[in-house]
Order: structure tokens, then sequence, then C-alpha cells
């Protein structure tokens, strides 16, 4: 038999700690003995590693106490649900260990291999400097923010991009950066592009008309601060659009 402060010390909690369990009914509170004191065996420090190692797995107290209280067959069950939060906790922090060494060494990269290769052939496809690096600016904005929707977000550019007419579209609208306004190309330019989403897209599954269309939102809100004539093509397709 021993005392609290034994049974903290042997364990490595406090024994503020173990009042606690007490406290939240999650390890029962022995008898004290003729000297007043509360003595300990081995079943409590036995019961006190259960309590103290899914603690340190991040269970809550409250489920703890829930799980010592049920049937074998859930209490294992529960431990394999556990086991998985868990392991894909610890992918995470290596994830974020590993973008931290990067960061370290200068060579942290922001988005995945393909989006970064995409990014480079632009250049070769007659893009301007200015639209590929708000290119990347926007996709580590939209895989840093919606990383289960960028994937697929992502491939339907470029495969947007890879065919000609509608890259030439693109381009144009790279080139139209510099446009006053109120420049007729504007408006024909406008008008290609609300044909072309159209065809491509369909009537019922327009861009932007989706559960997910803060993402265009977000993008285009980026793209039309840096250009007004960009904004006023922006007016006109969404206005054709109904979006």
């Amino acid at each position: 038999m021993i005392t609290i402060g034994q049974l903290a010390g042997y364990i490595g909690v406090s024994t503020k700690t173990i009042r606690v369990y007490h406290d939240k009914g999650l390890l029962p509170e022995p008898d004290r003995d003729a000297s007043g004191y509360r003595r300990y065996d081995a079943r409590d420090a036995v019961e006190l590693i259960k309590i103290r190692t899914l603690a340190e797995a991040g269970v809550p107290l409250a489920r703890i106490r829930d799980l010592r209280s049920g049937t074998d067959d859930e209490f294992q069950t529960a431990l394999r649900e556990i086991d998985q939060e868990l392991t894909a906790r610890i992918r995470g922090l290596r994830a974020t260990q590993k973008r931290l060494r990067q960061l370290a060494t200068g060579r942290l990269e922001p988005l995945p291999a393909e989006v970064s290769a995409y990014l480079d052939h632009l250049t070769s496809l007659g893009f301007t400097p200015r639209w590929v690096d708000l290119q990347r600016d926007l996709w580590i904005l939209v895989f840093a923010t919606h990383p289960d929707l960028a994937a697929t977000l992502f491939h339907d550019q470029a495969e947007t991009v890879a065919e000609p007419a509608l890259r030439r579209l693109f381009l144009d609208y790279d080139y139209a950066h510099d446009l006053d306004a109120d420049d007729p190309r504007i408006d024909d330019l406008a008008r290609r592009i609300v044909e072309a989403t159209k065809k491509r897209y369909g009537p019922d599954d327009l861009p932007g008309q989706d559960a997910e269309s803060e993402i265009p939102a977000l993008v285009q809100g980026a793209v039309n601060a840096s250009s007004p004539a960009w904004q006023r093509l922006d007016t006109l397709v969404r206005a054709r659009l109904n979006v």
C-alpha cells in the first residue's frame, strides 16, 4: 500500500492530477487508514496508468469516464478509434514538421509539385510574368483555405488551359489587364468567356453556383483588385451568367 504522493511519483503525474481524477469520477478514492492517509494498491496504479495514457492521447476526461464505465467490447472499439485519430494527428504533425524544416532551409514549397510545374509552363504558353505570379499567389490561397477542393479546381483549370481555344481566352484575359475599363474589347472578351463557360459547364453547373462559391469569389476578388479592366470584365461576365 502506498500514499498518493508515492503513487504520483511512480506513475509520473502530480498529486493534484490524481485528485482531479477522483473529483471527475475516473479513479475511485480509497478509504483512509488509521493514520488518516489514503492508501493505494497495485490495482489503483494500473487504473491510473490507463487514465493517464488516454489523457495523453488527447481524450477528454468526460469521455474517459464514459469509456471506463462501458463494456469491454465498447472500450476496445473506442481504443481503436482513438488510435486512428492519434495516427491522423501524428501524420499531420509530421507534415507540419516537414514544412518547418523546409522553412528553416529556405526550401518551403507551399504548392504540390504538379501545380508548380504547371505554373512554370505558363510562361512558355505566352502568359505574362504578372499572370504567372498572380496565379501562384491565388493557388497558394486556395490550397491553404480549401485543401479538400483545391486539387479538383486546379485540374479543371489545367484541362481548360490545355485546350487551344480556351487557352486563347485566358491569354486575352491576361493581356486585358492594361486596357482601359471602357475599351470595347472588354465587352467582346466578356461575351466570348460567357459562351465558352456555358458550353463547357452547361447552364446548371456554372462556376460560382455551387456550395463552394466562396472560392471563386475569393479568387476573383483578388484578381479584380489589380486591374479596373479585369474588374469590369468580371462584372460583365457575372451579369450575363447570372451568378
